[in-house]
C-alpha cells in the first residue's frame, strides 16, 4: 500500500506530461506552414520587382538612384528569404517598401507609363502580392498565438518542456522608422 502511495504521484505526473503532445506537434506544424507562406509571398514580391523596374526604366531613364535603391532592397529581401529568418525577412520587406513606393510614384510624372498595359498589370500583381503578404503575416501571427497559448497551459507546459518546445516569435518589423510612410519630393 505504501509503495502504491509513493508511485501514484509519479504515474500521475507522467500521464499529465503526455497530455497534448499531438496537439503541440499540430500547432507547431501550422506555425511552420504559415511561415512558409510568408516566404512564398515575399519571394513572389521580389520576383515581380525586376519587371516593374525595367518597365519604368523605359520611361524614366534619369531616375537611376531609385533603380539602384530598389535593386539593393530587393537583393536584401531575396537574401533574407533564402536565410529563412523571419525577423530578417520582416526587416528586409520593410526596407523595400520605401524605394518601391518612390518607384511607383514616378509613374505619376509619366502619363505614358501609367497608360502602359504592362506597367498596370505589374502594379496590379504587386498590389495583390502585398495583400497576400498581409494575409500570410496575419495567419502566421494567429498560428503563433494559438501555439504559444497552448504550450503555456497546464499540463501542456510539462509536455512542451519535456520535448523541448519553446514559444515562437511573431512576425514583426524591427527596422527603426519602418512604420512611418516615406515622404516623396519631386521638386528637387
Amino acid at each position: 500500500m505504501r509503495t502504491l502511495k509513493r508511485t501514484w504521484p509519479a504515474v500521475l505526473l507522467l500521464a499529465l506530461a503526455g497530455c497534448g503532445y499531438n496537439t503541440i506537434q499540430t500547432y507547431d506544424e501550422q506555425v511552420n506552414a504559415a511561415g512558409s507562406q510568408i516566404k512564398v509571398q515575399l519571394q513572389r514580391r521580389a520576383d515581380l520587382i525586376p519587371n516593374l523596374v525595367e518597365t519604368v526604366k523605359g520611361y524614366a531613364r534619369h531616375e537611376e538612384g531609385i533603380f539602384v535603391a530598389v535593386a539593393n532592397a530587393r537583393a536584401r529581401l531575396a537574401g533574407a528569404v533564402q536565410s529563412g529568418d523571419l525577423r530578417q525577412m520582416a526587416d528586409a520587406n520593410a526596407a523595400l517598401t520605401a524605394p518601391l513606393g518612390r518607384l511607383l510614384a514616378i509613374a505619376e510624372n509619366y502619363p505614358q507609363l501609367k497608360a502602359n498595359e504592362n506597367f498596370r498589370a505589374l502594379q496590379d500583381q504587386l498590389e495583390g502580392t502585398e495583400n497576400r503578404i498581409a494575409v500570410a503575416r496575419q495567419d502566421y501571427n494567429e498560428a503563433v498565438n494559438r501555439y504559444n497559448a497552448y504550450i503555456r497551459r497546464f499540463p501542456q507546459v510539462l509536455t512542451a518542456k519535456v520535448i523541448g518546445k519553446k514559444a515562437r516569435t511573431y512576425f514583426e518589423v524591427t527596422t527603426p522608422g519602418a512604420d512611418t510612410v516615406p515622404r516623396v519630393n519631386f521638386t528637387k
